[in-house]
């Protein structure tokens, strides 16, 4: 598992934005053999931001390579600081012993939500800052950018479908998720746009392809104290289109669905990041677990974790969730036991705020 720890970045009590110059953020590698106390095996100094959705970074299908998106930069302005857009991809080679940097390259602005390949040859980045998605192209350590792709708005995720001949981007500002197309090298988008909830910003496929699931995180990305959803897209129908929407708690934002396609997990922010005084302040959020039949999805019931989750994903077996607790710094642990998820008790510190993660698919 590969996590994002962003120091540029906390809130204060009444819910406002509280700056640091960078210099601290961490990028950190763990070995998940032990599943319920996973051990750190590499820590990076490198820049990363929890500003946009907590899959800013990836690990390729063979477990060499990562990537890893540094979004948004904190400038000093006179006596105040800002945050300005960045527009770099680390390249991490996991192979090494310890994993270490390779390379530093230019994206679009603002680089966000990215995936790589099921072939492992090639990547997508969202480009916040530039509406846009860049093709990057991987030959071992060697990633380039191959293509900008114009999405005419701005986009927070993009991710493959398992055959690797789709992709599929949200773009929050109107609510849709666009369908591009990937032939060998090239990724087109034919202006093939679905309505889902408000401001989608993530996006995750079912093992089987038969259907994807958006994070619709609502009210232009904060929490209001008000359910918000997760649409189901059904991509078997020709053309795909947006069968269903399941109500859940207030801010979902990070998304996973299950190895196995039976569950998927949406982790609630539900004011954890808001004012005190705010009438919907919780100090901890939640996760949501839905059950997926098919192309029915359910709400089973919704699990206090720490403040502010960010990432969730599982092992690739299946068997465990964790889920990035930003404010606490930590890492709930769940077992998956028969359908149903179950809290361990357990948490692990990472040397940051987890700001995304992401998991190895083997």
């Amino acid at each position: 598992m590969i996590v994002g720890n962003d120091e540029k970045v906390a809130w204060d009590d009444e819910g406002k934005l509280a700056l640091s110059l960078p210099g601290q953020d961490s990028v950190v590698i763990l070995d998940l053999a032990a599943p319920e106390t996973p051990r750190v095996i590499a820590t990076l100094p490198l820049k990363n931001s929890v500003v946009g959705p907590p899959v800013n970074l990836a690990i390729d299908p063979t477990n060499s390579l990562a990537l890893v998106a540094d979004s948004v930069d904190v400038i000093k302005e006179g006596e105040a600081l800002k945050q300005v857009p960045d527009d770099k991809i680390h390249v991490l080679d996991l192979n090494a012993s310890p994993p270490k940097l390779v390379a530093t390259i230019n994206a679009g602005k603002q680089p966000s939500g990215l995936s790589i390949s099921p072939s492992g040859d090639m990547a997508l980045v969202a480009n916040r800052g530039d509406n846009s998605i860049s093709v990057l192209s991987i030959k071992g350590t060697d990633v380039r950018l191959a293509d900008t792709v114009p999405m005419n708005e701005q986009v927070a995720h993009v991710v493959f479908t398992p055959d690797g001949k789709r992709a599929l981007a949200v773009k929050f500002p109107s609510g849709k998720i666009s369908i591009l197309e990937v032939n060998g090298g090239k990724v087109t988008y034919n202006k093939l746009d679905l309505p889902t909830g408000p401001w989608p910003y993530n996006v995750a496929v079912s093992p089987d392809g038969r259907i994807a699931l958006t994070a619709d995180n609502g009210n232009a990305g904060a929490s209001d104290g008000s359910v918000d959803t997760v649409s189901v897209v059904d991509l078997e129908a020709q053309p795909p289109r947006v069968i269903d929407r399941v109500v859940v708690g207030d801010g979902p934002e990070g998304l996973a669905i299950s190895p196995k396609g039976d569950l998927a997990v949406a982790a609630i922010l539900r004011g954890s990041n808001a004012s005190r005084k705010a009438f919907f302040y919780n100090r901890n959020g939640a996760i949501d677990i839905l059950r997926i039949d098919g192309k029915r999805v359910t709400k089973v019931r919704e699990i206090e974790v720490g403040g502010l989750p960010e990432a969730v994903l599982f092992t690739p077996d299946g068997r465990y969730l964790y889920v990035g607790n930003f404010i606490d710094g930590d890492f709930s642990v769940f077992r998956v036991e028969g359908g149903d998820v179950v809290d361990t008790g357990k948490r692990f510190k990472v040397s940051g705020h987890p700001a995304s993660a992401r998991m190895s698919v083997r």
